[in-house]
């Protein structure tokens, strides 16, 4: 059996495994932990591998999947079974299993329905999980080793991701040397393969440390989290920025928390907001003036439309980039203007 397994990009740490099928009906299961999964008649899909190559999943195959939540807006949510359950769905392509709760009626995608065969264990027949929270560095506002440059959107698929990537690129182009970090979300690589893609020197993001998603995750993981991601980065590359994305949009759950916690925001050297229409935008820079500090420019999918630029233009003097703007030198230009401002703010 354990030959035929298609191990999902989540679970690639795990080598040595069992199977004890006599779990899965009498375990409750926790984010992180390893389900073997069969994919049930008329279910097909995808699933992302643990070389990060697209793996087609058809009926009858066996998965390894880990356990976790989803919140995507566009798309559905889903939660980790509070009781055993056998039957589940496939809520991410990362690797994510759980039960799904509600879709966006727009995504006509249906998530591929599972059967929970039995879970991975070690040779001590413990279940085996693939979030390694001991490995994580205790969160230390003082210790700021970088520029860090939040990119934080309106709501899913607002930019957030293609202006992060497009704005590494313009850094790159400068000279700095710049990293990217999805810091929350639902595991998945295409975010950070763009980013390197665009010219990152360095990208990763939070499944690095074994998390599905972030989503319901304790204030105090995220804050330990975010610090082990920027001493990856500070150690692999000693980047000038780094640019870390934060899932969704900036009322979802983990996203209002970051922004409105004082110690974390004083890690931050400034935002940059992704919108997808006008009013997004306004709406955004006025929550973001509330809980946290005005952005340094907003980007995202409104600026595909000179109409919807020159809405915004009315009623902000806040910079708008487009992609070119941010790959070209513009967003660059206003960092420096602004890490000027801030040591003669020092200085007086």
């Amino acid at each position: 059996m354990k030959s035929n397994i298609k191990k999902a990009l989540i679970c690639k740490a795990v080598s040595s495994f069992h199977i004890d099928e006599s779990l899965a009906t009498t375990h409750s299961p926790k984010a992180g932990d390893v389900g073997i999964f069969k994919v049930l008649p008329d279910s097909s899909g995808y699933v992302m591998n643990e070389n990060s190559i697209a793996c087609p999943i058809f009926e009858g195959d066996l998965l390894m999947l880990a356990f976790g939540s989803r919140y995507a807006t566009n798309q559905f949510e889903g939660y980790v079974p509070e009781s055993p359950t056998l039957r589940c769905q496939l809520l991410g392509r990362g690797g994510v299993a759980g039960l799904l709760k509600s879709s966006n009626a727009n995504f006509k995608v249906i998530p591929p329905e599972l059967e929970l065969i039995g879970y991975a264990t070690d040779g001590d027949g413990q279940i085996i999980n693939t979030i390694q929270e001991n490995k994580l560095d205790r969160f230390n506002a003082a210790y700021t080793r970088t520029k860090v440059i939040l990119s934080v959107g309106s709501s899913m698929d607002s930019g957030k991701t293609t202006t992060a990537a497009w704005l590494c690129g313009g850094l790159k182009r400068s000279g700095y040397q710049v990293a990217y970090l999805k810091l929350t979300g639902t595991a998945f690589p295409k975010d950070a393969m763009l980013a390197l893609s665009r010219g990152a020197d360095y990208a990763n993001d939070f499944s690095c440390f074994g998390y599905p998603s972030t989503y319901l995750l304790d204030q105090k993981i995220l804050l330990n989290l975010y610090q082990s991601l920027v001493n990856l980065a500070c150690d692999a590359v000693d980047p000038d920025y780094i640019i870390i994305e934060i899932a969704d949009g900036l009322l979802q759950r983990e996203t209002n928390l970051l922004l409105k916690n004082r110690e974390f925001m004083s890690t931050v050297h400034s935002i940059i907001l992704s919108c997808g229409d006008s009013l997004g935008v306004l709406s955004g820079l006025s929550l973001l003036k509330d809980i946290a500090f005005p952005p340094f420019a907003v980007s995202g999918l409104f600026t595909a439309s000179e109409l919807l630029i020159d809405e915004v233009q009315r009623y902000t003097e806040t910079p708008i980039l487009n992609l070119n703007s941010l790959l070209t030198g513009q967003a660059t230009q206003l960092l420096e203007s602004l890490d000027h401002q801030m040591l003669r703010a020092v200085s007086c």
